[in-house]
């Protein structure tokens, strides 16, 4: 447990830097872009691999459940899954999703967050899911109040049929390769 709420703090809070303009204006300054993009970045992935590693030991221990999602939960989550990845494929892509959307990131973060709190109701998975829908919604706000240039729609559809197709791929790359062999939980089949 301890080793995935440090992981947590760790990867949460240093996107938490990046909300606050005045802090990462101070940082920039005292150190340079470079260093502080190359802090931020080993800060971040130092913070994300002791979330997994913490949340695989964590489940392996056996945590308590909390609740027990009813089955069909698991198709709603893989429904959701899919509009998650076409909403990060979109975040990159110039398209009218990414501009109706406004931060298709933080989007799909808050999606992957709510989707697996539907069909995981044991204490690992709860303080994970909860913990990084939390900072989403906190950063929405956060760039809501920064006033930050919302994206344009393009004037064609290509941008569209991108995200739509990169988020199936991304979709299928996720269910039958990351999932069950990183994660190590199967989710199609």
């Amino acid at each position: 447990m301890a080793m995935m709420i440090l992981g947590l703090v760790l990867f949460l809070g240093i996107h938490v830097v990046t909300s606050l303009p005045d802090v990462r204006a101070a940082l920039v300054a005292q150190v340079g872009e470079g260093a502080y993009k190359g802090f931020f970045s080993l800060v971040a992935v130092a913070g994300l691999l002791l979330t997994a590693y913490g949340y695989g030991l964590w489940r392996a221990s056996g945590p308590a459940i909390l609740y027990d999602p009813p089955f069909a939960m698991r198709h709603a989550t893989m429904g959701l899954m899919l509009l998650v990845s076409i909403a990060l494929v979109a975040a990159y892509v110039p398209s009218h999703i990414r501009a109706w959307l406004k931060h298709p990131m933080l989007v799909g973060v808050k999606l992957w967050a709510l989707a697996h709190l539907l069909s995981n109701g044991d204490a690992a998975s709860v303080v994970l899911f909860v913990a990084v829908l939390a900072w989403a919604v906190y950063d929405r706000i956060s760039v809501k109040r920064r006033h930050l240039p919302l994206p344009v729609a393009p004037k064609g559809w290509m941008g569209d049929v991108g995200a739509v197709a990169g988020g199936l791929v991304l979709y299928a790359l996720l269910a039958f390769a990351f999932h069950p062999l990183v994660v190590g939980v199967p989710v199609m089949g």
